[in-house]
């Protein structure tokens, strides 16, 4: 019976230590946990981030007033429409918020230089006849500064940025000189852009 007591005992404490593969698989456990950790930890602290392309505006630059720009053509109304359309797309694209000129940290001011329809595309006619026009397009161009007033520097300026809508003959005008502003306002915020 001491013999089989002996024997027991061996067989209780070979089971009481451990076992290698059981000593890896604890650790491994470990790691596991450690590495589910750090990735939910990673994970959540990746919910505050945030991509801004390039860095304009500059972080200080929360605010910016939009001048109506001076027009220097014969079609008036290009200065409100113009106006509108940068107030409504330039914050929005740029991040920023508008404000008055006494108060905002960024103003946007400009001129309107070109203004013009041109007939890019035509069908010659036969002789003793006129050319037969097929498409129209409006053709503006500005020159426009974006001005920090915290710094007082000029944060991006051009003397010649242009735009050209398209619209067909016998249509009005009103629907190229639309387009025609709409992408100027991407130009503008595309150099401003660019810049950085």
């Amino acid at each position: 019976m001491r013999a089989l007591d002996s024997g027991m005992r061996l067989l209780d404490s070979a089971t009481r230590v451990p076992n290698p593969i059981r000593r890896g698989l604890r650790r491994a456990g470990t790691s596991i946990r450690r590495v589910l950790v750090l990735a939910v930890a990673l994970a959540l602290s990746g919910c505050n981030y945030s991509f801004r392309a390039g860095s304009f505006p500059p972080p200080h630059i929360r605010t910016v007033a939009i001048e109506p720009f001076e027009n220097d053509t014969a079609r008036f109304e290009l200065t409100g429409e113009l106006y509108d359309q940068l107030l409504r797309n330039l914050p929005s694209a740029l991040g920023i918020r508008t404000a008055g000129a006494d108060v905002a940290d960024a103003i946007v001011r400009g001129s309107i230089n070109r203004y013009d329809v041109a007939a890019p595309n035509y069908r010659a006619g036969q002789p003793g006849q006129p050319a037969q026009v097929l498409q129209r397009q409006v053709n503006i161009s500005v020159s426009v500064e974006i001005v920090d007033l915290v710094e007082n520097v000029i944060l991006w300026e051009s003397s010649n940025v242009s735009a050209r809508g398209e619209f067909p003959e016998g249509s009005p005008e009103d629907g190229g000189r639309e387009r025609a502003i709409e992408l100027l306002v991407q130009e503008i915020v595309d150099g401003a852009q660019s810049n950085w």
